[in-house]
């Protein structure tokens, strides 16, 4: 059987009406028709490739100021169907000045080109899709504004009609390409690894309209080369749906969901592509972004100031950048973030329950540009925690990244007991009391922390309880208000118990904030201190050094703020006028008590003291050197007319131990140089004290004083030795640690005459010469005539004794051979 009557049979077997049979026919005979067609095309390419390929060349570079060059040429014909693909290798495009500054506009191992079948037999290149893949794509401008995209010749034919020089495209890829926007002119650098990319174009009267998705590396995205890239090393995958007004000069992306960096966020931009300028606006949007995820899509420049803090919690965040492709420098940068209930990590400390809403700008000011001096970081409605002390600040602005100050307000109302969340135990403990908190501040910021500080209002203390640890000191009932005016503090009316003493303070410190955070040992707070009844006891903890066995510890989320409020109390210094009614201290009683006092890091020093004290008075200054749990003072002392058994008992008879209170009547006066040793509880070290002491005593007498009954006993069995008295006694005498060493003395008594002269010992090496005149004082008792009395001391015998240890440690008296060293 013939084709033709299988053919009809099979037509037959086909139960259709008459009418569909002749429309399949005539179907099938199109078909066949066109395959007939497709196959003559490519037996026509493949046997004029030659011909074909530089048909193509010749179409392509009508279009160019410039040249392209194609390697070679191999039809695709089954890819591309109905259409005709061409895969075109090696194919290079540069523009007329390609010599002078050595940038290849496209290098492509790979070009892909769909092109109109039946146009191609007319001999008519007309291009519907390009894919280009393994290629690099350089748009490279110079300094002077001239690009490599001036290779391409500006169409002069209607969108749509499919007129003008150069071929419109329909649909476009690219694979593994790398994609460059050098733009020298403006100092901007845009650099893609794509590594996937399709668009199908869409032209209409007014422009054109694409639709494309994009999966590529971004290398580089600097607006400003100097400052760095925005999203660098990160992967940018998503749609883009992109329209271009010709009229207007301007492409529009519309928002769309995009992934950059794996994080999702809202995209859209404008670009103007006609006219003097190259305006463009990138908005960004993500309502659930980590803080550092989005501080590290900036620029570095941004980066590095804003990962100095951190946020948990994500925030939602808009980010707008805008501006010229042409212009040099920065575009304006806005980003706008709102923050709830979030955890804020900053150089100072940790800010929980933490709710703001922040700008970042680099345009704080709209006439000085866009760059680091004019930008800022601006909060507003700031509320949160630090510690447990709850805070709001209204407005909070860091200005000037090159020079940073940070300027706002800050107020709290608090428990003070809850300073413990800040302030380590080894430190301070507080318990009951209030806090209020209402202060303007400006201040500089270095190496992220505050410096230069001015500070205006008032922080107001009111019924504390307050320990200071270091030095065992505790204070009650404390009432302060702190006024700050720029960087000076002045304090007001302090009011404090402290066991049984009372006190009032007022001060004020100069460039207090300052130096707290530059040098808090240059501090010095000035002091106006009074007391009606001050117990020194419980203020002795100024006296030691500080405790270092309470280490001071940072306190988790505050930052160092423990260990600088540790540096100023320890460093400081602190100018004190005191002045107390009653002061008491162990067994001394004062009244009227004024000092000037400077408490240093290293020590106290005095002066300018003076009391009223057993009847007389008491003048004094001196220093004291605090070295760990003994410190070393040194002293003058100038005591007029007191009654000197109560000076002795009041001062525990100054480490004496065979002379007592109770064995002195008299008025006493002296004065005193020296030094020695006190411990932190204010107790004289014994045998530490080295200097001289120079006394006057009026209407004195010797009460059952040992020594004297045992020379009495030796010398003049028969005279009552328990109290001699006498109307005036003047020595001298030079201490070094345990030795006294007395200067001649002349004592004249009611019982008996001495001279003495030597060295008395607290420990061993007493030697104490004494030469006793055996007359009897009461023989003469009734002359008033001075030189009289001189010639008549020495009549008679004068006994020669001398005062020296025995084996047993006591002292023993002795005859002495009458002579003196």
């Amino acid at each position: 059987m013939g084709e033709n009557s299988r053919l009809k049979e099979f037509w037959n077997t086909i139960k259709t009406p008459r009418w569909a049979k002749f429309l399949l026919r005539g179907v099938f005979v199109v078909l066949l028709l066109m395959v007939t067609a497709y196959v003559s095309l490519a037996w026509y390419i493949n046997s004029h490739k030659e011909e074909v390929l530089a048909s193509v060349t010749e179409k392509m570079n009508e279009g160019l100021q410039g040249s392209i060059t194609i390697g070679d040429m191999e039809p695709t014909f089954l890819k591309g169907f109905p259409l005709v693909s061409l895969r075109l290798e090696d194919v290079v495009i540069r523009d007329s000045l390609y010599a002078k500054h050595n940038h290849t506009l496209l290098k492509a191992g790979s070009l892909e080109l769909s092109v109109n079948a039946l146009a191609l037999m007319r001999g008519t290149i007309e291009i519907k899709k390009v894919s280009i893949s393994d290629a690099a794509i350089d748009l490279f401008t110079d300094v002077d504004g001239y690009s490599t995209t001036a290779v391409f010749k500006k169409s002069k034919g209607e969108p749509g009609s499919g007129g003008g020089t150069y071929p419109e495209l329909r649909k476009f890829s690219l694979e593994n390409v790398a994609f460059v926007i050098d733009n020298r002119k403006g100092g901007k650098l845009y650099n893609f690894k794509i590594a996937d990319l399709n668009g199908i174009m869409k032209y209409s009267s007014k422009g054109w309209d694409a639709d494309i998705s994009l999966n590529t590396l971004v290398k580089s995205m600097a607006f400003s080369t100097r400052k760095g890239s925005f999203i660098k090393d990160k992967i940018v995958d998503g749609d883009f749906d992109i329209n271009f007004n010709e009229n207007e000069g301007l492409i529009t992306v519309a928002p769309n969901d995009l992934e950059i960096g794996g994080e999702d966020f809202i995209v859209g931009a404008k670009f103007k592509t006609s006219g003097p300028t190259s305006d463009f606006s990138i908005n960004i949007e993500n309502k659930n972004i980590l803080w550092k995820n989005a501080s590290h899509l900036l620029s570095p420049n941004i980066t590095s100031r804003l990962d100095m803090f951190d946020l948990t919690e994500p925030i939602s965040v808009k980010c707008d950048i805008i501006g010229d492709f042409n212009v040099v420098g920065d575009p304006l940068i806005r980003v706008n973030a709102i923050i709830k209930d979030n955890l804020l990590t900053t150089p100072g400390g940790e800010v929980s329950n933490c709710n703001f809403t922040g700008v970042f700008t680099n345009n704080h000011v709209k006439e000085k540009g866009f760059n680091d001096a004019n930008s800022a970081v601006k909060l507003f409605n700031f509320k949160g925690n630090y510690g447990d002390i709850p805070f709001s600040m209204k407005k909070v602005f860091i200005l000037d990244f090159e020079k940073p100050i940070a300027v706002g307000d800050f107020s709290s109302k608090f428990e003070v007991a809850k300073l413990a969340s800040l302030i380590d135990e080894g430190l301070m403990k507080f318990s009951k009391g209030t806090g209020d908190i209402k202060v303007n501040f400006k201040a500089d910021i270095v190496n992220f922390m505050l410096a230069k500080p001015l500070v205006d209002g008032v922080i107001k203390i009111n019924n504390a309880n307050v320990a200071y640890v270091p030095r065992k000191l505790e204070f009650k009932d404390i009432n302060v208000a702190l006024n700050f005016t720029k960087d000076n503090l002045d304090i007001s009316k302090i009011n404090l118990k402290s066991g049984k003493s009372i006190v009032t303070m007022q001060g004020s410190i100069k460039n207090f904030l300052n130096l707290y955070y530059t040098a808090p040992e240059k501090i010095v707070l000035n002091w106006t201190i009074h007391s009606p009844q001050l117990h020194l006891g419980e203020f002795m903890g100024f006296l030691g050094s500080r405790n270092k066995g309470a280490a001071v510890k940072k306190k988790p989320g505050t930052g160092t703020f423990s260990e600088e409020l540790n540096q100023l109390f320890d460093r400081s210094n602190v100018d004190i006028k005191l002045r107390v009614d009653k002061l008491y201290y162990n067994k001394f009683l004062a009244t009227n008590v004024g000092a000037d006092v400077l408490l240093t890091e290293s020590g106290v020093i005095i002066k300018n003291a003076g009391l009223q004290h057993a009847g007389g008075t008491l003048v004094l200054s001196g220093n004291m050197e605090q070295k760990g749990s003994v410190n070393r003072y040194n002293m003058n002392a100038n005591v007029n007319n007191v009654d000197i058994r109560k000076f002795f008992h009041a001062f525990s008879n100054f480490g004496l131990e065979s002379l007592q209170a109770n064995n002195l009547k008299g008025i006493l006066s002296t004065k005193a140089n020296v030094s020695g040793n006190i411990t932190d509880s204010g107790a004289m070290v014994p045998k530490s004290m080295n200097g001289t002491v120079s006394f006057a005593i009026k209407k004195g007498a010797l009460i059952d004083f040992g020594p004297v009954r045992s020379v009495g006993k030796f010398a003049f069995p028969f005279r009552k030795m328990d109290t001699i008295t006498f109307n005036n006694l003047n020595g001298k005498f030079n201490v070094k640690g345990e030795k006294v060493t007395i200067q001649p003395l002349q004592i004249n008594s009611s019982v008996l005459n001495m001279d003495i002269a030597g060295v008395y010992s607290f420990g061993k090496g007493t030697n104490i010469n004494v030469d006793v005149p055996l007359r009897n004082p009461k023989k003469d008792k009734d002359i008033t005539d001075e030189d009289e009395l001189a010639k008549r001391r020495n009549r008679g015998i004068v006994l020669h004794l001398v005062a020296l240890d025995d084996t047993d440690g006591k002292v023993k008296v002795k005859l002495g051979s009458g002579k003196k060293d």
